[in-house]
């Protein structure tokens, strides 16, 4: 997993797995605490995300909520959408909408 922060967005690549989430956590909580509490998190080069990693997403959303901020998914690939709504944990993420062309 490769993690680039930038600014207000945290763009991750790769596989988003159990073996990964202690990282990904760590980034958003690191950002979460800091003075800017918005985070957008890019998935558009995330091949898999298993349940492990969405619940990691859900719990930050909340929490990121519950300390004033917000945190939001961008570049859902199918196989993103598909775990948050098998898990049931896209009810707690905000998915950005994909721009129309």
């Amino acid at each position: 997993m490769d993690i680039v922060h930038d600014g207000q967005t945290l763009r991750l690549s790769g596989d988003f797995d159990v073996r990964s989430t202690m990282e990904v956590r760590s980034a958003i909580y690191e950002h979460l605490e800091g003075v800017e509490r918005d985070l957008t998190v890019d998935l558009t080069d995330v091949q898999t995300l298993d349940v492990t990693a969405a619940r990691v997403l859900a719990y930050a959303t909340i929490e990121a909520s519950r300390s004033g901020g917000h945190l939001r998914l961008r570049g859902c690939g199918p196989a993103v959408r598909r775990m948050l709504q098998i898990s049931r944990l896209a009810r707690f993420v905000e998915v950005e909408r994909a721009a129309v062309a």
